[in-house]
């Protein structure tokens, strides 16, 4: 897209209209106009983009564990919006580790923070204790990700 299909005289600021700025953007670097580049708030925006993935990770992997405990701690409640719910967490997590392979070696780091959330709601959603879990994650990371389920 060029500059000026996108029917303005100058740039626009980042703060003011978001989506007209990226486009703009976008269109300064496929023209190499480098210089014109908002570059400060252009890296802000792709470091952004990852930690958002990042954050995605540990969203899919704590709704797993949580489903995991509850699976593992309450198997008279098992139920098939569980399976769902942890096949759904799989498969995103699947899909934003072969689009993210480099994110694969920060899931160990993730588990410990995510692990604890899972617990918290794990008890809320059961009313079982929070004492019922374990304090560590029981779990590997293949199994959380992979086709495990607790007897």
């Amino acid at each position: 897209m060029e500059i000026e299909e996108l029917n303005v005289v100058d740039v626009a600021g980042y703060d003011h209209d978001f989506y007209l700025w990226t486009q703009q953007q976008a269109a300064l670097l496929r023209q190499g106009s480098l210089t014109a580049v908002d570059v400060e708030n252009l890296a802000e925006e792709i470091e952004s983009m990852g930690k958002s993935d990042k954050r995605s990770l540990g969203s899919f992997l704590e709704n797993i564990l949580m489903h995991l405990l509850k699976w593992q701690f309450q198997p008279e409640r098992r139920c098939n919006s569980w399976i769902e719910s942890i096949g759904n967490s799989r498969n995103e997590t699947e899909r934003l580790l072969e689009y993210s392979p480099s994110l694969a070696p920060h899931i160990p780091a993730l588990l410990a923070a995510e692990y604890r959330r899972a617990c918290k709601e794990a008890a809320r959603e059961t009313r079982l204790p929070l004492a019922t879990f374990p304090e560590q994650c029981p779990f590997t990371v293949d199994q959380i990700i992979g086709d495990y389920w607790p007897d």
